[in-house]
């Protein structure tokens, strides 16, 4: 018995079911067209069971923050998911409003309407245990027309937002196909991983990354650290590297002298274990060119490591037994700059060691490379990756086992 429930123990049919997934998805940033669809592709399997057993599909997700680049609607999100569906999928430009909630109403077995970005809703992402979600707008104006709700955003799972844990305090709450299998999986992995293990952590999110590596290290999770992108620039300039005014200002506000400090910390204790890159791909008249440390600071972008450190990181991963990757090691959609995570990628598929990879760009890399089906397991988790790794408790999934084992409050 799982300590959630699952589609196992309910029966949809002619239920209104609010579905929360993670279609987060990469966007280009000129066109904002979406550049991979491996999120909706893995969430297929709760859709199309949902839609077999003749339930009413009310798809909830959300793109972007408030205020960022890839803030969008979900129109394009619906539309892909129609494609790969190949059934009809009406989007709804309106999250609580009369027009969504009318469209629900409407709704007739089988059928499936997606509701815009619920982050639209400037309550989504306030952190608040689900009892209080559950007072929201959000909450009160959908829970009375839905009868049960699914989660399957793994992706988010360790967020406490609102449309992610709120309906679990009002509604009948089951796990999702595709963060069942992501549990299910992920626990068989962590619980005895074979070593030496080493994490690889890359892209262009890093301030949460610091405290990640502390506890990987300090509690012998991880017995090797391999840093790239943003995430090593930051641990470079912590140790003094100046990397020249415009990679420094792509650390944006979280670039606080604290976090440096914190840096600073952490690569003290354990620095014979992470590894840091020595040389770099910048862009010179159109071409690749790899300069090293000792050319630093430049002028020029950072965009990919370069040769002498992708050897190091191999001499590295060749010894590994479990192999955790969450982000790629330069900016891998433009083929000047995507040698370091293609070789470094390959290397650790054609290994024979077991091997996860999780986050948005990490997958777009590997289905891009295909090579998605040669690592042992492909997480459509990043963050939420990243914390069951360390043994933490995933707000979500915390949220799903109190649902199974308490009454649902009533609050209107």
């Amino acid at each position: 018995m799982k300590p959630y429930n699952t589609l196992d123990d309910v029966n949809v049919e002619n239920k209104t079911v609010l579905v929360r997934v993670d279609f987060n998805m990469p966007l280009d940033k000129k066109t904002l067209d979406i550049l991979d669809d491996t999120r909706i592709r893995l969430a297929l399997p709760t859709i199309q069971e949902l839609m077999n057993k003749k339930a009413k599909i009310v798809i909830l997700a959300h793109q972007g923050k408030q205020g960022s680049w890839d803030f969008i609607s979900m129109q394009k999100h619906a539309a892909m998911l129609q494609k790969l569906l190949g059934k009809p999928v009406k989007f709804v430009d309106d999250i609580y409003g009369e027009k969504a909630k009318n469209a629900i109403k409407n709704l007739k077995p089988g059928e499936i309407i997606f509701l815009d970005n619920v982050r639209k809703f400037a309550g989504e992402t306030e952190k608040k245990p689900p009892e209080e979600h559950a007072k929201s707008e959000l909450i009160q104006q959908l829970y009375p027309l839905a009868d049960i709700y699914v989660n399957d955003a793994f992706a988010a799972a360790h967020r406490a937002q609102c449309s992610l844990t709120g309906f679990t305090a009002m509604l009948p709450s089951y796990a999702g196909r595709l963060l069942e299998k992501e549990l299910v999986t992920l626990e068989k992995a962590v619980s005895n991983p074979e070593k030496p293990s080493v994490f690889l952590f890359g892209g262009a999110k890093f301030a949460d990354v610091i405290v990640t590596i502390d506890h990987l290290l300090a509690n012998k999770i991880a017995d090797q650290v391999l840093l790239t992108g943003l995430t090593a620039n930051a641990f470079l300039k912590a140790k003094g590297v100046n990397l020249g005014e415009k990679n420094e200002q792509s650390f944006g506000e979280d670039g606080t002298p604290k976090i440096f400090q914190e840096i600073t910390t952490v690569y003290n204790k354990f620095k014979d274990q992470i590894h840091l890159p020595v040389d770099f791909a910048i862009e010179e008249n159109g071409k690749r060119k790899e300069i090293t440390l000792n050319d630093l600071p430049t002028d020029k972008n950072l965009f990919d490591i370069g040769g002498k450190t992708i050897s190091e990181f191999k001499n590295v991963l060749k010894t590994a037994k479990t192999v955790f990757v969450s982000g790629p090691c330069g900016v891998f959609e433009n083929p000047l700059f995507k040698k370091g995570t293609e070789e470094i990628f390959s290397f650790i598929a054609q290994s024979k060691t077991f091997s996860i990879a999780g986050g948005g760009h990490t997958v777009a890399a590997l289905e891009q490379l295909k090579l998605n089906k040669k690592f042992s397991h492909v997480s459509t988790g990043g963050g939420a990756l990243e914390k069951f790794m360390m043994g933490e408790k995933l707000v979500v999934v915390e949220a799903l086992k109190k649902a199974k084992n308490r009454p649902l409050v009533t609050c209107k």
